[in-house]
């Protein structure tokens, strides 16, 4: 598949290609990454009283309900166009992977490092959608600013602490899940302007809930370990906040503003993460994230500071 040298594709037009962003719709951006940025906490919580996969066929058949009933009383159509099926079928299949490497990998690691590994995934999707987005440049204050952001989860792992094999293993999960999550939201990015956000919610959802019950069936020991209302709390929050809400949101804002734009907003989520780790979880709070966040910070300022013109980092060509 070519997508162009040093030309933008024809295509380009109907892709949305980081347009200026408002204060509305910046604050919006923060909020939801407010929420993911808790998503990692909540998902450990609820591990407490459901198994991985358990909880994930409870989560997504609540949260596909709830969307199609908001689609249903909204008047939305559930139909696909005849050519729409095929990219519906690799972003699910790619969807299914990304969060079941990521739901077993948390398990076996900690919430704040789980969400950290996941602050990897602008930087990645940044190289991908230079080679594959016209438009979507590398430029030298774009990559200066995500370095500064990657910069933070250094400071982060810059600690001592004796980490079991189980956790190393944890964050390769976790990591490789993060890789598969950068190429799904490039491949998005071509396509999403041809699709309804609510359907690319709900039918990777309904995609994704036969492969999370056979590993429900095969993984876990049992659905439910103990009834506990602060898992079940955590559970509701995936599925109505998160899930349901916030995919819907989060989509929405990519077909406007693209996926780097959104992107580089998710270095709030790893210190909202660290935070809530830390008040929920117990997790500690050492000096090395206090640096962390400063580099964060600087990256995101960074980031979007919009001089008149900029140039890209390396004159690469676009191809495949």
């Amino acid at each position: 598949m070519n997508v162009g040298s040093n030309h933008r594709s024809s295509d380009a037009t109907t892709i949305p290609s980081n347009p200026n962003v408002g204060l509305r719709a910046g604050v919006a951006i923060v909020l939801l990454c407010i929420l993911f940025g808790a998503n990692a906490v909540a998902i450990k919580v609820a591990y407490e009283g459901f198994g991985v996969f358990s909880a994930a066929v409870i989560r997504f058949s609540l949260a596909a309900m709830t969307i199609a009933l908001w689609a249903f009383l909204g008047g939305r159509s559930f139909r696909l166009a005849d050519g729409q099926w095929k990219p519906l079928l690799v972003y699910s299949i790619l969807f299914t992977a990304q969060l079941s490497l990521f739901y077993v990998g948390l398990s076996r690691t900690y919430a704040s490092r789980g969400t950290l590994l996941i602050n990897m995934l602008p930087f990645l999707i940044l190289v991908l959608a230079h080679f594959f987005i016209p438009g979507d440049r590398i430029t030298r204050r774009k990559l200066i600013g995500l370095i500064l952001g990657f910069g933070g989860v250094v400071c982060v792992f810059s600690g001592k602490e004796v980490l079991s094999g189980d956790i190393r293993i944890g964050d390769g999960m976790v990591f490789l899940a993060t890789c598969i999550w950068a190429g799904n939201a490039v491949y998005i990015k071509r396509v999403i302007s041809t699709f309804n956000p609510f359907h690319i919610v709900f039918y990777s959802m309904l995609f994704s809930l036969p492969f999370f019950l056979v590993g429900a069936c095969w993984f876990d020991e049992t659905a439910v370990k103990a009834f506990s209302v602060r898992a079940l709390a955590a559970l509701f929050y995936q599925t109505f906040v998160t899930a349901s809400f916030g995919f819907i949101a989060w989509n929405s804002l990519l077909k406007t503003y693209g996926a780097v734009t959104l992107h580089s907003f998710v270095f709030i989520m790893p210190l909202v993460g660290l935070v809530l780790s830390g008040l929920l979880l117990n997790e500690p709070l050492s000096p090395n994230l206090w640096l962390a966040l400063i580099c964060i910070v600087a990256g995101i300022l960074v980031v979007h500071f919009r001089p008149a013109e900029e140039l890209p980092a390396f004159p690469l060509r676009r191809h495949m």
